[in-house]
This record gives C-alpha cells, structure tokens and sequence, in this order.
C-alpha cells in the first residue's frame, strides 16, 4: 500500500519517528526513489534507523542523486547520528552523484564537528591494520 507520492507505511513512519513501526520491506523507496533510512536521517529519528537496520535496511542505500543516510546525517550535524552510522559500516567516503562525500557535505553545511569525525573516520579506514 502506497500513498499519491509512492511512500509506503514504512517510508512515512521512518519520516515520522515511528520506530515500531518497521515489519516491512525496511529498503522499499517512495516513487522518488528514497530509502526509509534516508528519511528518517533527514528528520534526525536515530531510533528509527536502528529499527531498519535491525530489520535489515541496507546501511548505504541511497537515493537517486547517490545521498545515503550519513551524507544526510552530515549535512545537519548530527554527529550523534554520524557516529552510530559509521559503527554500522555507513562509508564516509562515499559520493553522492555530483562526487560530495559526507564530509564535503558537513563542510558546505557549516558543521566542524561532523567534518573532523568524518575526517577521523576517513584517516582510519585508510590507516593499515595494526597501524
């Protein structure tokens, strides 16, 4: 069941902070190709993230223009959120289609703090193990 703009039950309780909500498809996109994880990482909903990877949302799912949840998470400074998403495996060089990764989109959005975790993050998944 879908809504006039392709959203299902589970992409609009992602949108509205329902984490109990999650017993669908947690990676079904709205007709704009949006993932629930990228809509609830947009409205800033941590718990409902953890629902849908729980249930098995794909960390990196991204919408057509390429943003996955931790581009989104970046852009408004939620680091709390950025952490979690790194934990899970989010890669925080990642690029969207026009080549921004997360950090690039913290930076433009005026967000020091999520661009030098991003950074951390970067320097460490380079870094060689046991280095």
């Amino acid at each position: 069941m879908r809504n006039n703009k392709g959203n299902t039950l589970v992409m609009l309780a992602s949108y509205h902070g329902h984490a109990d909500a999650h017993k669908a498809d947690p990676d079904l996109r709205n007709d704009n190709g949006q993932t629930p994880i990228a809509g609830a990482a947009f409205k800033g909903y941590k718990p409902v993230i953890e629902a849908l990877l729980e249930h098995g949302a794909d960390v990196e799912g991204a919408s057509p223009d390429g943003r996955t949840a931790l581009i989104i998470a970046a852009m408004f400074n939620r680091l709390e959120m950025v952490e979690f998403l790194i934990e899970k495996g989010a890669n925080p060089d990642a690029k969207d289609t026009n080549g921004f990764t997360a950090r690039d989109a913290a930076a433009k959005m005026g967000a020091p703090d999520t661009v030098a975790r991003l950074a951390q993050a970067t320097r460490a998944k380079s870094r060689p193990p046991g280095v």
